[in-house]
């Protein structure tokens, strides 16, 4: 069994380990973690609207997906959401009673966040004076930025019924951008060795970070869609100086020497290929809230 290899996992910096898919695990019985991760407390977990709950395909674990890929949700609003469903699901390991993964996909207003340890050598701007909100977590790794068109995936998976390795586990994340941008738009991706992420040629497309407590872990990837990339000008991205940032939007692009793009269609279209590559490769049985509204969220979050 693999330890978690650090408090917070990093956003940028662990050196990447050969990608091999884990066998289903659903089934089997979970086992104690040997090491834990400090993670802060938060409120009691929100409630959406009713689910419909189907039974597991066989062999697969269920995860409740809550779909709000075309809206626009505050940073600190997102952040709380996740620590709560967190501190829910640390309440039901010592019963056995976590039965179930989590995946919320979203966008965010303009923000930066920086990771714990986060070094403010990497900012370009004063924070007292940031051109956007900036928010400290617990994540690991640099500062990026998020913003409206880039798509955000938080996953909060129990990995005692996956594999317990969070390396495997940012090299599967990485594999379901790789295999959705190749399916979906026919974009070749692949990994840099000795970073997180997934590039393609020397532009980072998309950021990974994670936090994990008792072997649930949350936060997750950002993949820039149709995402403004100025706002990158005014960091180094995870800490790097010598490489860019890059978008599905701006790749098309440049392939089709121009040609306009629906951004919402493209939004739509990653959408899909990642929560398809995400279901397939973690083996897990999706139940989509309906009507996913997260002002109905919000209500439980005050």
């Amino acid at each position: 069994m693999a330890l978690l290899p650090s408090p917070s996992s990093s956003l940028c910096h662990h050196r990447a380990a050969p990608f091999v898919p884990a066998a289903a695990s659903a089934q089997a019985r979970p086992r104690r973690g040997t090491l834990r991760v400090a993670a802060a407390g938060a409120r009691s977990s929100p409630t959406a609207a009713p689910m419909e709950v189907r039974p597991a395909a066989a062999g697969r674990r269920r995860c409740e997906c809550f779909d709000l890929h075309q809206q626009i949700v505050p940073y600190a609003e997102a952040y709380a959401w996740q620590k709560s469903i967190v501190k829910r699901r640390i309440g039901l390991l010592n019963s056995g009673e976590d039965h179930s993964d989590t995946l919320i996909a979203l966008q965010h207003p303009p923000v930066y966040t920086l990771g714990s340890d986060s070094n403010k050598e990497y900012l370009h701007f004063s924070k007292e004076d940031a051109p956007f909100e900036v928010h400290q977590i617990d994540r690991g790794g640099e500062v990026t930025y998020h913003g409206p068109g880039q798509l955000i995936m938080y996953p909060i998976l129990n990995l005692r019924y996956h594999k317990e390795d969070v390396r495997w586990y940012f090299r599967s994340l990485e594999e379901v951008i790789i295999r959705a941008l190749k399916s979906a738009f026919s974009i070749k991706a692949s990994r840099v060795d000795s970073l997180t992420g997934v590039w393609v040629g020397d532009q980072k497309v998309a950021a990974l970070g994670i936090h994990g407590s008792r072997m649930i872990v949350y936060h997750g990837l950002a993949l820039n869609v149709t995402t403004d990339l100025t706002p990158f000008q005014m960091i180094d991205p995870c800490g790097i100086k010598d490489r860019g940032v890059g978008s599905i939007k701006q790749i098309l692009q440049k392939e089709s020497h121009g040609r306009e793009t629906d951004d919402t269609l493209l939004m739509d279209i990653a959408y899909h290929s990642m929560v398809k590559e995400f279901a397939e490769l973690f083996q897990l049985d999706l139940d989509t809230s309906p009507d996913c509204n997260f002002q109905e969220i919000r209500k439980f979050l005050c």
